[in-house]
């Protein structure tokens, strides 16, 4: 039936426009030497046409010239950059997306352009890059003549409204979908008939260390949010660790098989966007064939031209955009690179500058960059002090809110250099922190004297991570100390009333300098712990109670002790630490604590009793000497 259809719809366009479908030697004979040819993008690349110019070429070598093409990624076959063919074509991108691509360009062969992607249809509008010929695919034309560019808008639409010549491959397995990209007949110059599969794009396998970026990333991602997410193993993780959520909104450029998926269980349904409410909006899709079988001709999905999804300011409308991008290469001030590495180009600037600008000025908008930490398996940090001379610098020090990898989340906003490059080094990879600490002290990004304890004694152990809920109904988070954790350490002893820290430290000493903290914050993990109570403040953490041991090997015991801050206790914090303190402790093997207690501190004293400890008191000037043991 679809067969006939096809055919009924192909027989009425060449009885209506005889002249645009006429031999293909005919068509190609209108280029000339020396113009400007775009091809599609992506999967939306024509393939049977350029194959088909690739012959007339090879039948008339001398037909024309010294002709440029044009497009933003290359997938699939590119037979023009064959050797035999340069001094016919010479090839001029916009981003580099494949190996071959980048080789010819790093050797001089090919050419690429930089530009922010929601810039390119100006280039061609304002005829910064004239476009001559245009080379597309598109679906059959309807009942009204309107043909569909289906997976691949873009800056195809731009292209095709100023090019002289327009030239389709008319496919009817491309999907018709809603929105920017529908072309009539009348707006192009030649059809080509010709049905082949749409390109496909397959991902690489999701990485062990890719879901546990994508866990990561969930965590910060809120129910309602719209998100934009880029092409990869970890975005896809990032996806698939998206089930729990609810009513999230979709304004990308990029449609993956991920969305699709997420769409498909409801768990991304756009209600709450505050622009094109109802719609998954994107520029163009690279996926499977389901993908493209569910977006035709489905109302619940929109594709705009390029200069409308990637503008900051169309991007910025959104009420909690969170944008999710990744890099090449981050250095420790917070720069990153995503377009090359050092004096190799790479990719390009992309679509990724767009988004994280359009999310940090978006209401309550987030920008989070996502990343392996090393590279070139594990032989390179992805982490460095400087970013590489050469190297483009995609996103610069304001652009980033969080960075994530596979050892955890750093949050940048309102840090100055020293404390974003201890956040940096402390989800970096292990094998890597000690080198990255002594190149910051030498280039004075933290402190001279920054103490550090490499391999597993000192790696973060994240598996001891908890929630609690106190005994007064308070939602608290246990974790262990972590390097980074200086300025945190700081406000929370500062804020502690005079008697609370005598009581604590048993010291009239009101100072905690950066020596003294250093004493929290950097501790070999299989001898000491310090547990951090928190709970949230917005975009930071704030810290309500700290616990600590400290063992004593000779005993098997560990002298212990915690404070809360002063508006927060009596609300049961000091029994979850404790209590938790014990089980970590007991976890070891050890017998017991031992703690040095002020008479005068009763409610410390009851916490003890009450624990089910038995507690062997010895007074000393003041002070209980407490030997504790585990039953």
């Amino acid at each position: 039936m679809a067969h006939r259809e096809r055919n009924h719809q192909m027989e009425k366009m060449k009885k209506a426009y005889p002249d645009k479908l006429i031999p293909e030697n005919q068509i190609f004979s209108q280029i000339r030497r020396g113009d400007r040819i775009f091809v599609g993008t992506g999967c939306g690349r024509p393939q049977y046409l350029l194959q088909a110019l690739v012959q007339f070429i090879e039948s008339h070598p001398t037909a024309f010239f010294d002709t440029e093409v044009f497009h933003v990624w290359t997938l699939g076959l590119a037979p023009y950059t064959d050797e035999r063919f340069k001094q016919h074509f010479r090839h001029n991108s916009f981003f580099i997306a494949n190996d071959d691509m980048r080789e010819a360009v790093n050797q001089g062969m090919a050419d690429y352009t930089p530009i922010f992607l929601s810039q390119v249809p100006n280039l061609f509008y304002q005829g910064l890059v004239p476009i001559d010929v245009a080379l597309i695919q598109t679906s059959p034309p309807d009942d009204h003549g309107y043909m569909s560019l289906g997976v691949s808008v873009d800056i195809v639409k731009a292209a095709v409204e100023k090019s002289s010549l327009v030239i389709v491959q008319v496919n009817s397995n491309m999907p018709r979908v809603h929105g920017d990209g529908f072309i009539h007949i009348d707006e192009v110059d030649f059809v080509v008939p010709f049905d082949e599969p749409i390109l496909e794009f397959v991902s690489e396998a999701e990485s062990h260390i890719a879901q546990k970026i994508g866990k990561y990333v969930s965590r910060l991602i809120q129910d309602g949010e719209t998100i934009q997410v880029g092409y990869g193993s970890i975005p896809n993780a990032i996806l698939s660790n998206l089930l729990d959520k609810k009513h999230l909104g979709v304004h990308t450029e990029l449609l993956t098989d991920g969305i699709v998926d997420l769409m498909k269980k409801h768990v991304i349904d756009n209600s709450l966007k505050k622009i094109n409410r109802g719609k998954t909006v994107a520029a163009f899709c690279m996926g499977k064939k389901e993908t493209y079988e569910y977006i035709h001709d489905n109302p619940a999905v929109e594709f705009k031209t390029i200069d409308y999804t990637n503008h900051p300011l169309v991007i910025a409308q959104h009420s909690h955009m969170t944008a999710i991008n990744t890099a090449l290469e981050m250095d420790l001030t917070g720069q990153a690179t995503a377009e090359s590495i050092g004096k190799l180009f790479y990719s390009g600037i992309g679509g990724q500058a767009d988004f994280m600008r359009g999310a940090v000025l978006s209401p309550h908008g987030k920008t989070i960059l996502a990343m392996p930490s090393t590279a070139e398996g594990e032989t390179l940090s992805r982490i460095v002090p400087f970013l590489k001379e050469g190297a483009g610098v995609t996103l610069h020090r304001g652009d980033i809110h969080y960075v994530v990898t596979e050892y955890g989340i750093a949050y940048l906003p309102g840090k100055n250099i020293r404390e974003r490059s201890m956040a940096l080094i402390s989800i970096a990879h292990p094998k890597f922190r000690p080198w990255l600490i002594e190149e910051a002290k030498k280039q004075c990004l933290i402190f001279k004297d920054q103490a550090f304890i490499a391999g597993e004694r000192g790696e973060y152990p994240e598996h001891l991570e908890t929630y609690r809920t106190t005994k007064s109904g308070l939602e608290i988070f246990l974790r262990p100390v972590k390097i980074s954790d200086e300025p945190l350490l700081k406000e929370f002893f500062y804020s502690l009333s005079e008697n609370s820290l005598y009581r604590r430290f048993l010291s009239i000493r009101k100072d905690m300098p950066h020596e003294r903290l250093q004493e929290f914050v950097v501790i070999d993990y299989t001898r000491q712990m310090v547990i951090l109570a928190i709970i949230p403040k917005g975009e930071k953490e704030e810290v309500v109670g700290v616990g600590q041991y400290a063992m004593d090997e000779l005993n098997h015991t560990a002298e212990v002790g915690f404070a809360v801050r002063d508006h927060f206790q009596n609300k049961g914090i000091g029994s979850e630490l404790l209590s938790y303190l014990t089980y970590l402790s007991r976890r070891q093997g050890l017998l017991g604590f031992f703690a040095e207690v002020l008479i005068e501190n009763r409610a410390m004293l009851h916490l003890f009793d009450k624990m089910g400890f038995e507690i062997e008191k010895r007074r000393e000037e003041g002070v209980y000497e407490l030997k504790i043991l585990f039953r």
